[in-house]
């Protein structure tokens, strides 16, 4: 009698689902409210000036305009720094 089935059942074949992360609009493009910029996890990007955070560390922005990056240093708590992206909405002139 066998110990283990035979043929076709795998043990290791539970994958998760992608994620789908990542810069979702990039520098210099429009948004209207409500609209994902940066799925993340953690923060290495920071929101800026119309832009918010949400639970999961997505960045959206608050109201239409122009997407722009910029990069800034920040103190961490034992004194050390580090380079973080920060996300910014401008509304744009018409």
């Amino acid at each position: 009698m066998a110990k283990t089935k035979s043929g076709g059942s795998s043990r290791l074949g539970r994958n998760s689902r992608p994620k789908y992360l990542g810069v979702k609009i990039t520098d210099n493009q429009t948004v209207g409210a409500g609209m994902v910029i940066v799925r993340q996890r953690g923060t290495k990007f920071i929101p800026g000036k119309n832009v918010t955070r949400a639970g999961d560390d997505t960045l959206f922005a608050q109201r239409p305009g122009v997407v722009k990056f910029s990069t800034k240093k920040i103190k961490r708590f034992d004194g050390s720094r580090r380079l973080a992206s920060v996300v910014t909405v401008v509304e744009k002139e018409e």
